[in-house]
């Protein structure tokens, strides 16, 4: 039975009906009952499935990173579950079976920052080195921006990051690779946030090495300064 709680007009929590009420974050919200259906396998349905787990084990490995680079879409959500809704719709392609993460339309990080311009990377003795163009002062670009560049490992589903790794006005930036990722195919990616931590950039795709997956991508690792697994998060509204 359900329960309004501030009388006609204000929320309920509980069943009615076909309707189940609850609140998230201070917000009311109401959600249909879920109904059987005769064929819950249909090739639409496989689809969406595998869009949402291919999704799910690209972005785990990099929670930490997302809920940096998303803090500021997380109105009504949390910052993973809004990558995970942007993701699903521009960065999965094809349909099941055949499905594929389009590294360049993924977004890992996502804002109005004012990014770098002609930014480029290079992976050379297990290292990455990034070139940008210092615009500080350029719109809201400011010299002290943190660049923030991620790469991630194809081939094993892992990632590893560096939130604070160089100021905008430093024009060049390095991380460590793990040894064991000499051959592997990788996928490079770049965004900077405000010295405060309030605005970010969205993210670049740097480099997007060529890597034929079977099936939907390894889930996510750790190693050093990679995130840790996580899963989607308690959302309602995401």
């Amino acid at each position: 039975m359900g329960e309004i709680k501030q009388g006609i007009l204000g929320g309920f929590s509980g069943k009615v009906g076909t309707v189940i009420g609850s609140t998230w974050k201070d917000v009311s919200y109401m959600r249909a009952m879920a109904i059987s259906v005769s064929n819950p396998r249909t090739p639409k349905q496989q689809t969406q499935r595998g869009k949402f787990a291919m999704s799910l084990n690209f972005l785990r490995s990099i929670t930490p990173y997302v809920r940096e680079g998303y803090k500021t879409y997380a109105l009504k959500c949390t910052p993973f579950n809004a990558a995970m809704s942007y993701n699903l719709r521009y960065a999965i392609s094809g349909s099941a079976p055949d499905l594929a993460i389009n590294y360049e339309h993924a977004l890992v990080a996502r804002g109005s920052l004012m990014p770098v311009f002609n930014a480029s990377a290079s992976v050379a003795d297990g290292k990455l080195t990034l070139t940008w163009k210092d615009n500080s002062k350029m719109g809201d670009a400011e010299a002290d921006d943190m660049a923030m560049p991620l790469v991630y490992n194809k081939v094993r589903g892992e990632a590893v990051y560096d939130l604070n790794a160089a100021a905008r006005a430093d024009a060049t930036a390095e991380l460590a690779l793990p040894d064991n990722w000499a051959d592997d195919a990788l996928a490079v990616y770049l965004a900077f946030r405000s010295a405060d931590g309030t605005r970010v950039t969205n993210s670049i795709c740097l480099k997007n090495d060529a890597y034929e997956s079977s099936g939907s991508e390894g889930g996510g690792g750790n190693s050093g300064g990679s995130g840790g697994d996580g899963g989607i998060e308690d959302d309602p509204l995401g």
